[in-house]
């Protein structure tokens, strides 16, 4: 499951505002800016239309392992 910092670290990354992510991925700001400050969860399917948003703009989430928690990077 995504954590609050890799959906904002996401976002950061490929240049979107709350606003924005929150259009392409047909929920509300508020949602966003709520799960980000660990205010508040989100539904699966809710979270999966974010996800996959992130990811067609080239997101990969990296899963927490024995060498560092979770996190995101950029596809080449």
């Amino acid at each position: 499951m995504l954590t609050p910092v890799q959906i904002k670290m996401a976002r950061v990354a490929v240049g979107l505002g709350v606003r924005e992510l929150a259009e392409a991925a047909e929920v509300a700001p508020s949602t966003i800016s709520r799960f980000e400050s660990e205010k508040g969860g989100l539904q699966a399917r809710t979270l999966d239309r974010i996800q996959k948003v992130l990811e067609r703009l080239g997101i990969v989430f990296i899963a927490a392992d024995s060498g560092g928690g979770p996190g995101v990077r950029l596809k080449k």
